[in-house]
């Protein structure tokens, strides 16, 4: 994986065909839907059952920068990967030509509730070439949730601390970023049911969400983004809660369709040392005004 580079013509060429001929961006969600509820799966490159992740230096990427974007797709939460989807070209514009990072590798995931939903916990693969675009659109949006004011994002956090190797880390003890997207509190616990059920992990009985949060930010920079137009947008508890775990790094994003700017922002900010309104009159040349102004506000202080 993290091989090749991107190509925005194929990818807005693969766009334009998909929507000549009516099919779904997110074919994958379209097809599991017309299915027996039971028969419901993650895709398979996606599963995180007995897997790992890599993002491994190469020939063509020797400074392999690992980016984790994880969305929480419960409910409306849906909609935000299909924003994303859309933007994919500005956000690799904005890495790669802006010079916020050399190598990049992103790899996407969904969350959801590992109480109530058939599948709780989605990762891919670290990728440099549009196949970021393909496993991107073969995230299962469930839509589901519990409806407890709570997802299964400790669960992720888990699989992050424990099932990724980086280069990033193991050759230059560098912290790759980890982008959590959703708008409700982690379990109480991080169920050794769960791990076991979805991970495949043996655990000697369940963990502190903390202690797990702890050992994810060894390696990670975790940022937690709760967008705008989502149910808990503006309750305190939700932010309070992510502000124990993860301090400043908790971003109100108003407009969520400025998330694919929010993230090369905050890489921008954190590999280069730029200031936030440098990000954004970056953003502005490249005719992102109404981002701009999200971002900006979002970062407002750091």
């Amino acid at each position: 994986m993290g091989y090749g580079s991107w190509d925005n013509n194929a990818f807005q060429a693969a766009r334009t065909f998909r929507a000549s001929r009516g099919l779904d961006d997110f074919g994958y969600t379209a097809d599991m839907q017309g299915k027996d509820h039971s028969t419901w799966r993650a895709h398979p490159a996606l599963d995180p059952r007995d897997a790992f992740r890599e993002c491994r230096d190469s020939a063509d990427h020797a400074n392999s920068l690992p980016i984790a974007v994880l969305f929480d797709v419960t409910g409306s939460m849906g909609a935000v990967p299909r924003i994303m989807q859309g933007k994919l070209g500005r956000l690799h514009g904005l890495l790669r030509s802006k010079g916020y990072a050399d190598d990049p590798q992103i790899l996407f995931g969904g969350i959801g509730d590992a109480d109530s939903d058939r599948v709780p916990l989605q990762v891919g693969q670290f990728e440099s070439d549009n196949r970021m675009d393909e496993q991107l659109r073969s995230i299962f949006l469930e839509g589901g949730g519990g409806g407890q004011k709570s997802e299964s994002y400790e669960l992720a956090a888990y699989f992050m601390a424990n099932h990724v190797i980086t280069d990033a880390w193991e050759r230059r003890a560098k912290k790759g970023y980890l982008f959590i997207v959703g708008d409700e509190l982690n379990k109480s616990r991080v169920s050794a049911r769960h791990v076991t059920r979805v991970i495949g992990d043996e655990l000697g009985g369940d963990l502190r969400v903390g202690d797990v949060y702890r050992q994810l930010q060894q390696r990670w920079h975790v940022f937690y983004v709760l967008p705008g137009g989502t149910a808990y947008y503006n309750d305190e508890e939700i932010v309070r809660h992510w502000q124990l775990l993860l301090g400043d790094n908790v971003l109100r994003l108003e407009d969520p369709g400025a998330v694919c700017e929010l993230i090369a922002a905050v890489v921008g900010v954190g590999e280069r040392g730029l200031r936030v309104d440098q990000v954004c009159a970056d953003l502005r040349e490249l005719d992102s005004g109404a981002e701009s102004h999200a971002v900006g506000a979002a970062l407002a202080g750091r």
